[in-house]
């Protein structure tokens, strides 16, 4: 396997973890991973070998996303991290698999913030003295759904076309 293929079989995955874990931590998810994911995208795609057909009908499918997700933010149902982070990740996914990532997304954001409603209704231990954990159980903050997204985003990668270059490359 090329080493090109090498570094796309761990770069969307490397940057969903990260997103996850920045959201858990910090309830924030950076302009600068999005971007990153933004340009990852085209230099995989590339490589990939997409039509520009394909390509567009990602570009398609981000943007479609980005415009929902944009409404939501808007209503102040997600945070902004979370609808860019949806967005680009459509824009690796393309309309192929952005059904089962929503869908995943949905289920898993809904056991998370169930997890997490419960964790708020129980005092935290005097030892948890750490400031992400105080975050997180404070009901005054949202629900790091980067984490949903980016495990939805996991489970339906190996059905993508990339992933499936990537692995023959």
């Amino acid at each position: 396997m090329s080493m090109p293929f090498l570094a796309m079989l761990v770069f969307f995955p490397g940057a969903m973890a990260y997103a996850a874990a920045s959201d858990l931590v910090s309830m924030t998810i950076s302009n600068r991973l999005c971007l990153l994911l933004f340009a990852g995208f085209i230099v995989c795609a590339t490589l990939a070998g997409l039509s520009p057909q394909q390509f567009a009908a990602h570009v398609a499918a981000g943007a479609l996303v980005l415009t929902l997700c944009f409404g939501l933010f808007a209503a102040g149902w997600i945070g902004g991290g979370d609808a860019k982070l949806a967005a680009v990740t459509a824009l690796w996914f393309g309309f192929d698999q952005l059904v089962p990532y929503l869908a995943y997304a949905a289920i898993f954001g809904g056991f998370l913030t169930f997890a997490i409603v419960t964790l708020r209704s129980s005092p935290l231990p005097d030892f948890a003295g750490w400031p992400w954990l105080r975050r997180l159980h404070s009901a005054k903050e949202g629900v790091p759904y980067g984490i949903a997204l980016a495990f939805s985003a996991l489970l339906v990668l190996p059905e993508t076309p990339i992933w499936r270059a990537a692995l023959a490359g």
